[in-house]
């Protein structure tokens, strides 16, 4: 999907392409049907001499948040136009949603026109920026996504465009960014495995190789690290294990300590010994959410040339059973020399994480964020309205949270008991159970406290995707929404940093 910059067109550009336009309307403040166009409606309003306000007025009650109308031969230049509606104008951050409702409501409103207008098998889709182009890029993009490079009969490919204003190009690079996780997760598990997915980023960070370094580390390097908690999950797989180390420096200032993000990469998990049921076993092929998130996120960074220095980790491998694979009771070490009791292989993500976080120790990080598919736990405690985290850090709370609001892709503070640490250091033959002593009761929960054994960093926060790996009922417009967050905290965090700089120089000058 290609997207372009530039203002609704004239009838001599793009002659030969089926066009639609997406426009917004809000709904009234007062308890009424009537209906208030954006700025852009209006205007395409006065070309039509009012009729675009006539039909919508005749056509039915007002347009509610989220539905859309559909209007053909209004213009000349769009056989097309979906009319969609916005929600109030006023409403702004909600204190009890926990995300800006005027933006999401654009991101989702934009998505359904798009998706409507696609439908139509329009190739080329012009939309509205209601008041917030950012937000309307990120719908138009997020809400065309579709995984069918392996079907004969493909949906129709796209183009849109927005007039040149601030915001939509950043839109466009943030959904871009989560629809690489997205692709990543959908593609069967045969057609990226472990090396692919490597091979993969790699080339996508290809044109930043010049504040890029990508480094594929394989079983070799992996041995000599001594990651014995990696290698035993991989060990049950005919593919090769790979360590995906990338590195952004987008700040001259060689001194700044980089962020940390490391992400799991199962890209396909069985359950190895301890088999999972077959029954939507299928999905498992997107238990390297974490990693994809991670991966997608540093891809965004480096195309907005965030000023910041990012590191990002990805233990890649497969989680099979075979004869050289884990079993229940089975004691590996990890990295930092902690024994691990292996009780459930099917608890592995935690395992090839814990090696990960070790490393991620070596480069004096700032702060460590770690994603991961961890558990079905987690599921049912949030479902997919938010993603769990845990953290040992009020301040990247702070900035995980506050950035959640602006993207709308909420997360929970979820408990780092010492109660729930107990549970895993209660082990009969090792320093640490793989498993809670409870088995399902508090797994999340469990999974955190054991990640945790491998962090001393002051700022570290793991983010539990399970619940929103997936695209429910409820969820708007995309699913692995964890990512957009991901994405805003690296541009506040970058910020945050420029403006530290900035003052630093002022103070000098002064």
């Amino acid at each position: 999907m290609r997207h372009r910059c530039r203002y609704f067109s004239v009838a001599q550009n793009n002659w030969n392409a089926r066009k639609g336009l997406v426009l917004g309307v809000y709904e009234s403040e007062r308890e009424d049907d009537s209906l208030h166009l954006t700025e852009s409606a209006a205007g395409v309003d006065r070309v039509l001499s009012g009729k675009l306000t006539e039909l919508l007025k005749i056509s039915g009650p007002g347009l509610k948040k989220g539905k859309s109308r559909i209007f053909y031969g209004l213009h000349e230049d769009f056989p097309c136009i979906a009319v969609v509606g916005l929600g109030r104008n006023s409403l702004g951050v909600c204190g009890t949603e926990y995300w800006d409702t005027c933006k999401e409501n654009i991101r989702a409103a934009i998505a359904g026109g798009c998706r409507v207008l696609q439908n139509h098998v329009l190739t080329h889709i012009e939309v509205d920026g209601c008041n917030d182009s950012q937000s309307a890029a990120e719908g138009a993009v997020l809400g065309l996504f579709t995984y069918d490079d392996l079907k004969t009969k493909k949906k129709t490919r796209v183009t849109t465009q927005l007039g040149c204003v601030s915001g939509w190009e950043k839109g466009v690079l943030y959904g871009e960014g989560q629809n690489l996780a997205r692709y990543l997760m959908e593609a069967p598990a045969n057609h990226v495995t472990p090396s692919v997915f490597a091979d993969t980023i790699t080339n996508r960070l290809a044109p930043y190789a010049d504040h890029v370094t990508v480094h594929k580390r394989y079983r070799g390097w992996i041995e000599e690290q001594q990651m014995g908690a990696f290698l035993s999950v991989s060990k049950g797989s005919e593919e090769p294990p790979v360590f995906l180390e990338l590195h952004y420096n987008g700040c001259p200032d060689n001194a700044q300590c980089p962020l940390l993000l490391v992400g799991k990469g199962i890209t396909f998990d069985s359950g190895g010994i301890s088999l999972k049921p077959p029954s939507g076993m299928d999905a498992m092929r997107a238990d390297m959410g974490g990693a994809a998130t991670v991966c997608s996120a540093i891809v965004t960074a480096a195309a907005l040339n965030l000023p910041i220095n990012i590191i990002g980790l990805a233990p890649l491998c497969e989680n099979m059973p075979s004869g050289k694979a884990n079993k229940p009771g089975d004691v590996v070490t990890a990295k930092n020399g902690k024994t691990i009791q292996v009780d459930n292989t099917d608890a592995e993500g935690r395992l090839i994480l814990a090696d990960a976080l070790c490393y991620a120790h070596s480069f004096n990080p700032r702060a460590i964020v770690n994603a991961a598919t961890l558990t079905g736990a987690m599921d049912v405690a949030l479902g997919s309205a938010a993603t769990g985290v845990f953290t040992n850090s009020d301040w990247l709370w702070e900035q995980l949270h506050k950035a959640s609001v602006v993207t709308g892709d909420r997360v929970w503070r979820m408990p780092l008991f010492q109660h729930y640490t107990r549970q895993v250091t209660d082990c009969q033959l090792a320093d640490l159970n793989n498993v809670g002593k409870y088995s399902r009761s508090g797994g999340a929960c469990t999974a955190a406290a054991f990640l945790r054994e491998f962090v001393t960093a002051p700022h570290w926060a793991h983010l539990d995707i399970a619940g929103v790996m997936t695209n429910k009922d409820e969820v708007r417009y995309l699913a692995n929404e964890h990512q957009h967050t991901l994405e805003e905290l690296l541009a506040s965090l970058a910020n945050e940093h420029q403006h530290t700089l900035e003052e630093l120089l002022a103070s000098y000058s002064g």
